[in-house]
């Protein structure tokens, strides 16, 4: 996502990396680079190149992994967000650095709040054409599948079951909650987040992650679908025919996607092949859903429950809540939920 350079954000900057790294990373001109790519664009020897790669690995800045066709050591240069600033607070740690850097993510958050709304008729048709960063998953059990054929894997299980390498990692966004004094009003649970593949891989060799199996990734799903989270999928460089990097399963209050959205920073906007629809001869009003949906896409209209359409991205907590079975979520087929961002007073 398009991300300005602002004096909080090289606050944070400096705060990840040393003078000698920060100039060292400017290199990677594209996102990924192989050693010897590397070696040709600087005059570091090889022994210090790999040091200063590993600094950067072990700190979440740089990412690396063998080429899937190749088998080559690509690394890779994260970007601000989603990437460097989940990284930063994945290992779990509370100590006075992840302090800072947790009171800082908010700085950025506001400081990125004010230019969007100093300039929201200008900025909004700009980030249309930027690509959704997730896709929404359903919670499994309650889907009525159509026949039609399946474009993109939907199930959580399946997407599982298609992976050896699984990590489990603290929820970067409800660590960062906790940081500054504003802990999660769901649960108490902190790993949460699946990581995926090569991406997994990565997360495990520097102490992002530690590896489960795939029965124990299953559990992880089901209890984040019975506290009523969200489970979003990322796909690599967020391109959706690319292979997928990770899980998460996310909360209105601390989720970094959703902050964005309801702080005025950016539209919500998502890739998602399912919509809620009422059985409206079941609902008795009871308000449930209106309470547990994360977009706020369900009002309460002559004591039935009525969805927005264009604002409900399918995520199927508000079926799996209902006491009344009155809400089925069916297959639409892949579409795009892009709802623009409330406009907030600033001083």
């Amino acid at each position: 996502m398009p991300f300005p350079v602002s004096d909080t954000l090289i606050e944070f900057l400096k705060m990840k990396l040393t003078e000698e790294q920060a100039e060292f990373i400017t290199i990677f001109r594209h996102s990924s680079l192989n050693l010897e790519q590397i070696k040709e664009k600087t005059d570091k020897s090889e022994k210090e190149i790999i040091e200063i790669l590993e600094d950067l690995m072990k700190n979440g800045v740089i990412s690396g992994n063998p080429s899937r066709s190749t088998g080559i050591m690509v690394y890779t240069l994260m970007p601000p967000f989603p990437g460097l600033i989940e990284f930063s607070l994945m290992k779990g740690n509370k100590g006075e650095k992840e302090r800072k850097l947790a009171n800082l993510f908010d700085r950025i958050f506001i400081d990125l709040r004010n230019g969007t709304q100093r300039n929201y008729d200008e900025v909004m048709p700009e980030f249309k054409k930027f690509p959704a960063p997730a896709r929404i998953i359903p919670v499994e059990e309650k889907v009525v599948v159509g026949k039609e054929e399946v474009l993109l894997i939907e199930e959580a299980s399946k997407i599982i079951d298609q992976h050896d390498k699984i990590a489990l990692a603290h929820c970067y966004c409800k660590q960062q909650k906790d940081l500054v004094g504003d802990p999660c009003k769901i649960t108490d649970e902190r790993e949460i987040c699946l990581i995926l593949g090569k991406a997994a891989n990565y997360s495990i060799n520097y102490g992002f992650a530690r590896q489960i199996s795939k029965d124990e990734a299953k559990k992880v799903l089901k209890k984040a679908e019975d506290l009523g989270l969200v489970h979003k999928v990322f796909h690599s460089n967020l391109d959706f025919n690319k292979g997928l990097d990770g899980i998460c399963s996310c909360c209105k209050c601390c989720c970094g996607i959703f902050r964005l959205f309801y702080e005025g920073v950016v539209p919500y906007h998502t890739l998602t092949s399912y919509i809620a629809e009422t059985i409206s001869e079941n609902c008795i009003a009871c308000g449930t859903c209106v309470e547990k949906c994360p977009m706020e896409a369900i009002k309460l209209d002559d004591e039935k429950a009525v969805i927005d359409s264009k604002r409900c991205i399918g995520c199927g907590v508000c079926a799996h809540f209902c006491p009344e079975e009155a809400i089925n979520i069916v297959r639409t087929g892949p579409r795009e939920v892009f709802v623009l961002p409330p406009r907030i007073k600033i001083s």
